[in-house]
């Protein structure tokens, strides 16, 4: 399983390699963002929805549990289960408006629904350094291989 760890300096960095993360994606893709609150998981969608072609505003969908995008040739997807317990206590098709065909979804807080979405192409884990620094950690999943390209940035 390879793994990419890279460091930005600001948020334009930050949306840069979700823009760059989003070009090796492909319909029925799940990314799950993890990182404290602040760490710029928003950020990295951001980036990566408008990379996809998404031309509205990327917001959080922290107390709706998800937003879905239009771009080009797909839906793109961006949750936030945050606020869930677990998927046991919700209705089992909760998610199947936002993950499978013509959709690419990228999941804040996915620990919440760990055994759905074992099979993500991308894992991406961010961490606060201070003012606008971020580690950023892409992982590839097991769902299938992905480029993660050493040394850009």
């Amino acid at each position: 399983m390879a793994t990419r760890v890279v460091e930005t300096s600001d948020s334009r960095q930050t949306e840069a390699l979700g823009a760059e993360v989003a070009a090796g994606l492909s319909e029925g893709d799940v990314v799950l963002v993890t990182g404290e609150l602040g760490a710029g998981k928003t950020t990295f969608v951001r980036g990566a929805a408008h990379a996809l072609g998404v031309v509205d505003p990327i917001t959080s969908p922290t107390f709706s549990i998800g937003h879905r995008y239009r771009g080009r040739n797909v839906t793109v997807s961006h949750l936030d289960l945050y606020r869930l317990a677990g998927l046991h206590s919700e209705e089992p098709d909760l998610l199947d408006d936002y993950l499978g065909p013509g959709r690419i979804a990228f999941v804040e807080w996915p620990e919440q629904a760990a055994s759905e979405l074992q099979h993500a192409r991308v894992q991406v884990t961010l961490k606060h350094l201070g003012e606008e620094r971020r580690r950023v950690e892409l992982r590839e999943g097991s769902r299938r291989r992905v480029e993660l390209r050493e040394g850009s940035r």
